[in-house]
């Protein structure tokens, strides 16, 4: 078990740091743009009936439609998210573990 002392010294290093800045630097910007996305979605709905009662094709209407791209937007964000991890965050995440766990990447 790894003293308290161990995990400040792992949080103040420049690998832990560099983990930290790059998950911000994804979570921040992409949930404030889905919020805003969202929030638009909301406020359509309730002052842009008219436009969002539109036909599109059929029983489709503009409304439908946008409530569907919430959902598209959701896995994409969930597919960038996965595709951010595998590329920056998870090699680092594995360089800090075995750092932490005293393995060398020799032997990994």
């Amino acid at each position: 078990m790894l003293s308290p002392e161990h995990y400040r010294e792992v949080e103040r290093s420049a690998d832990f740091v560099e983990l930290r800045k790059k998950f911000r630097n994804f979570a921040f910007p992409m949930t404030i743009a889905f919020l805003v996305w969202y929030f638009l979605y909301v406020l359509l709905s309730v002052y842009a009936v008219g436009w969002m009662s539109t036909r599109i094709a059929g029983n489709i209407t503009t409304g439908l439609l946008i409530s569907f791209l919430q959902f598209v937007t959701t896995f994409l964000i969930t597919w960038l998210y996965i595709r951010h991890a595998n590329h920056s965050l998870d090699p680092l995440s594995s360089k800090l573990k075995a750092e932490i766990e005293g393995v060398n990447d020799a032997s990994a």
